[in-house]
């Protein structure tokens, strides 16, 4: 995505054209902007007052504020062990903060939490299964081969 145009050439298009030097169109190439970027600057500045470019957000703002991470912390903290259906409810619950997985998932990136396994944790005592060579991906159809 290309980078925004400066506020200072904002502010010389817009003294520009408030000057009459002339019209949107006309001055479009003499300042090297495209014509419809000259007509959002100027409907901007009629709009906010300002010359400057107004900051874009992206998406509403969260619903998870300072006391709903806390809320999380603690019960990370209490036992770390939880799923995220069962965070999802605790902050329902506490806060009264209704969030899907996903964005529960955000939240806990966005804070750095991981809700993984711990290398250093000991392996689990279920032996791994073991894979036969019969039974490999060459026989599509599930069954044996018969030598013929």
């Amino acid at each position: 995505m290309p980078r925004a145009y400066d506020n200072d050439l904002r502010r010389k298009y817009l003294a520009a054209y408030a000057a009459g030097k002339g019209t949107q169109a006309e001055l479009a190439p003499v300042f090297g902007v495209s014509v419809g970027w000259a007509e959002k600057v100027c409907r901007q500045h009629r709009q906010s007052g300002q010359p400057e470019r107004i900051e874009q957000r992206d998406g509403p703002t969260s619903r998870v504020d300072a006391a709903a991470q806390a809320c999380l912390l603690d019960a990370i903290k209490e036992r770390p062990d939880r799923t995220l259906a069962e965070l999802q409810e605790i902050l329902a619950v506490r806060r009264g903060v209704r969030l899907c997985i996903g964005q529960l998932w955000n939240v806990l990136k966005k804070m750095g939490i991981r809700l993984k396994k711990s290398r250093s944790t000991p392996p689990s005592a279920t032996p791994r299964a073991i894979v036969k060579s019969e039974n490999s991906s060459s026989n599509v159809s599930g069954q044996r081969r018969r030598n013929t």
